[in-house]
C-alpha cells in the first residue's frame, strides 16, 4: 500500500443539510495545517474533503425548502462548502461527493463484494432511530426528560430532539463477527485511536460486545441503490465512509489507491465510533488494510454548549474572517485549544490573543527587524555570522514543533515556534541595535545581530507558513530570500543561508477597531 514518506489525511465529508459553522471549520483547517505542514517535509501529501449528499436527513430538509435532495445539495456545495475553503485559505487536493459517479459505482462494488462473500444478510430491525445523527440509538444514547416540551419522550443527546421508532426490513452487515480482531487492533496499534479518552472509550464500546449493522433502508430512496434489491438504499454512513476509498481511486484506480491508502481520518469526536468501529470493520470485511489511524478531536464550545445550527450557536466562519482575516482565525482555533480537547470561544479572548500574540507578538516583530535593516544597512541583510544561542533555537524549535505535527499535537507545534518569537523580541531589546548604529566600532556587531534577526525571523516565516500562509507569504517576500516559501523544508526551516534584499512590509495583522458582527 502506500509507501513511507506518504501522508493522506481526510477531514468528514459533511452534511448539506445546512451552511457550514466554525466546528466545521475548526475541523477543515486542522487538517489543512496538518497537509501542508507534510507537504513542506517532503511528504507525498493528500487532503480530502467533500460532502455527504445521501440520507434521510437530506430528503427531508429538501422537501422543506421545495426542492429535489441533488437540487439542494448542488446549492449548498456551489454557494457554502466549496466557498468556506476559500475563505479559509484550505489547500485541499480532492472534493468528493458522495453523488459523485464515480463514488457511487464504486459503493454498489464494495457492496456486492461484501455480499457475494457472505458479510451481508437479510433482516428486520426495530429500534430508536435519531433522523440528525442518521443513526440507531441505544438507550444509554437517550435522554428522557421528566418535563418541559419533550416530557416523557426519548431524546437523542446530541441533538436533544425526540427520536423515532423504525421497524423494517433491512440487510445487515455482519459487524459482530469483527469484535475481536477490532480489539487486536487497539492493543496492537495503540495509537489506533486518539486522543486516549477517545480511545478508551472506543475500546469500552467494543469490549460490550458488537451487534449487527443495519445498511439499508426502504422507507425513503435518496441514496445509492442496493444492487441486488434496488428496493432499498445503502444506509448513509455505510455509504459516506466508503468516501475515503473511492475517492482514491479503490474500485477503479488501483494504482492510485495503493500509492495513497491507508489514510488517516480527522473526525469530531461524536462520530470516531463510526470510524474506529464500522469503518475498520468493512475494510477487514472486504480484505483491505484499515486506517492508519483515527484522531476525534474535540468540540468547540459557545456558551458550554457544542456548536449547532439547531441550537442557534453555530457562527459562520466569516463571521471572524471579516474582521480578522483568515491567518487569525486559523492560528487562534488550533493555538488556543488543546488538539484533542474541547475548547470554548470567545470574541474577547480571540480579540486579546490576535493583538497580543499576532500584531503586538509576531507581526510587530517582522516590521521591526525589516525597518531596522532598511534603516541600517541600506535594506542589504548583511553577510556576517549569527549568533549561536539563537541558531540552535531555531533548530530546537523546528525540530520540536515537527515532532509535535507527527503525533497531531498542533497546539504545541503553534506554542514552540512562539517560543522563538519571544526569544527573537528579547533579543531586540537586550542588543538594542539602535544604540549599536551609534558606535561604529560596533559596526561588525550590528551586523551580526541583524543577521541573526533576519535569518530568526525567516524561520518564523517557515515555520508558520502552514498555519498562516497569507502572512508569512508577505514576509517572505519583504525578507527577499531566495526561493519559493511553499518550496521551503519546514522540518529544516533553520537550515537556510537566510540573505537577501528586503523591501517594505505592510503591517502583517493590522490593528483590529471595529467591533466583531455577533459580539
Amino acid at each position: 500500500m502506500s509507501q513511507p514518506g506518504s501522508f493522506y489525511i481526510t477531514t468528514p465529508i459533511f452534511y448539506v443539510n445546512d451552511v457550514p459553522h466554525i466546528g466545521h471549520a475548526y475541523t477543515e483547517v486542522a487538517a489543512d495545517v496538518l497537509a501542508r505542514w507534510h507537504r513542506q517535509a517532503g511528504d507525498d501529501t493528500w487532503l480530502l474533503t467533500g460532502t455527504d449528499e445521501h440520507g434521510q436527513k437530506i430528503e427531508r430538509t429538501a422537501a422543506a425548502n421545495g426542492v429535489s435532495p441533488k437540487e439542494w445539495a448542488d446549492k449548498l456545495v456551489a454557494e457554502a462548502w466549496l466557498p468556506v475553503l476559500d475563505t479559509l485559505d484550505v489547500a485541499n487536493d480532492d472534493f468528493i461527493r458522495t453523488t459523485d459517479e464515480r463514488h457511487e459505482t464504486a459503493v454498489e462494488k464494495f457492496l456486492q463484494q461484501l455480499y457475494d462473500e457472505g458479510h451481508i444478510y437479510e433482516g428486520v430491525y426495530e429500534g430508536y432511530y435519531c433522523v440528525g445523527c442518521e443513526e440507531y440509538k441505544q438507550l444509554d444514547d437517550l435522554d428522557q426528560p421528566e418535563d418541559g416540551e419533550f416530557a416523557g419522550q426519548y431524546l437523542c443527546k446530541i441533538h436533544s430532539r425526540p427520536v423515532e421508532i423504525l421497524k423494517e426490513k433491512n440487510y445487515f452487515f455482519r459487524m459482530s463477527d469483527f469484535g475481536q480482531a477490532l480489539l487486536d487492533l487497539y492493543e496492537q496499534q495503540p495509537d489506533f485511536v486518539q486522543p486516549d479518552s477517545v480511545r478508551n472509550e472506543i475500546i469500552q464500546f467494543v469490549k460490550q460486545g458488537l451487534e449487527d449493522l443495519s445498511i439499508s433502508r426502504s422507507s425513503f430512496d435518496w441514496g445509492v441503490k442496493v444492487p441486488w434489491d434496488p428496493t432499498h438504499v445503502v444506509y448513509v454512513w455505510f455509504d459516506a465512509l466508503l468516501n475515503y476509498a473511492t475517492a482514491v481511486g479503490w474500485g477503479a484506480d488501483t494504482e492510485q489507491f495503493r500509492r495513497r491508502w491507508p489514510a488517516y481520518h480527522l473526525v469530531g469526536k461524536d462520530i470516531a465510533r463510526f470510524h474506529a468501529v464500522i469503518w475498520p470493520a468493512m475494510l477487514m470485511a472486504a480484505g483491505l488494510p484499515v486506517p492508519r489511524g483515527v484522531f476525534g478531536h474535540g468540540w468547540l464550545l459557545v456558551g458550554g454548549e457544542k456548536m449547532s445550527k439547531s441550537k442557534l450557536t453555530g457562527i459562520a466562519p466569516a463571521q471572524i474572517t471579516d474582521v480578522f482575516g483568515s491567518d487569525a482565525f486559523r492560528y487562534y482555533f488550533l493555538s488556543a485549544i488543546t488538539f484533542g480537547q474541547d475548547g470554548s470561544f470567545s470574541w474577547e479572548d480571540l480579540s486579546a490573543r490576535y493583538q497580543a500574540e499576532l500584531a503586538n507578538g509576531f507581526g510587530n516583530l517582522a516590521s521591526r527587524v525589516i525597518a531596522m535593516i532598511e534603516k541600517y544597512r541600506g535594506g542589504v541583510v548583511p553577510d556576517a555570522p549569527r549568533d549561536a544561542a539563537i541558531t540552535d533555537l531555531e533548530k530546537s524549535v523546528t525540530d520540536a514543533a515537527h515532532a509535535s505535527i507527527g503525533t497531531f499535537a498542533i497546539h504545541e507545534a503553534i506554542a514552540s515556534i512562539g517560543t522563538l518569537v519571544d526569544a527573537l523580541n528579547g533579543y531586540v531589546t537586550e542588543q538594542a541595535p539602535w544604540v549599536l548604529a551609534k558606535d561604529e566600532a560596533q559596526a561588525g556587531r550590528l551586523d551580526e545581530v541583524l543577521a541573526t534577526l533576519a535569518h530568526g525571523v525567516g524561520t518564523l516565516a517557515v515555520l508558520y507558513s502552514p498555519v498562516m500562509p497569507q502572512a508569512t507569504a508577505k514576509l517572505w517576500a519583504a525578507l527577499g530570500e531566495s526561493g519559493a516559501l511553499i518550496d521551503q523544508r519546514v522540518d529544516r526551516a533553520w537550515d537556510r543561508p537566510g540573505r537577501g534584499t528586503v523591501s517594505a512590509l505592510d503591517p502583517l495583522f493590522p490593528r483590529v477597531e471595529v467591533e466583531p458582527a455577533g459580539s
